[in-house]
């Protein structure tokens, strides 16, 4: 049995130099179709045509490529982190709030690689 229950979707967040670019290109190459630019949060999020999964596009002045972050998104992210972090899952830093919008966790496997929970404020 699992240590969490995750939701049926994931987010795959690149960071980009401009979303509002990167946004067109993904959509003219690829199809994807534009959700939602969030300027304050220097995010844009774009529905794939994979069902459940969405690409993420998160605004840096220098983006590192190649380090793609699976964000998995939860019900309630307290009780996830709590869960992972009793069986030492270890974390970084504390968990993000965008009131309104989504809180965030970033952890990391046995490997270093780093991971995302997200649960959606929205709602």
């Amino acid at each position: 049995m699992p240590v969490v229950s995750l939701d049926n979707t994931i987010t795959l967040a690149l960071s980009v130099r401009d979303r509002h670019a990167s946004a067109d290109w993904y959509e003219r190459n690829l199809g994807f179709q534009l959700l939602a630019h969030i300027d304050e949060a220097g995010w844009s999020e774009m529905r794939t045509k994979t069902e459940g999964v969405t690409l993420g596009l998160g605004e840096q002045s220098e983006p590192a490529p190649g380090n793609t972050v699976p964000v998995f998104g939860v019900a309630d992210i307290a009780a996830a982190r709590a869960a992972l972090e009793k069986v030492d899952v270890k974390f970084d830093g504390e968990t993000e709030i965008i009131e309104g919008m989504v809180s965030t966790a970033t952890f990391y496997d046995p490997d270093g690689n780093a991971l995302m929970l997200a649960q959606d404020l929205s709602k």
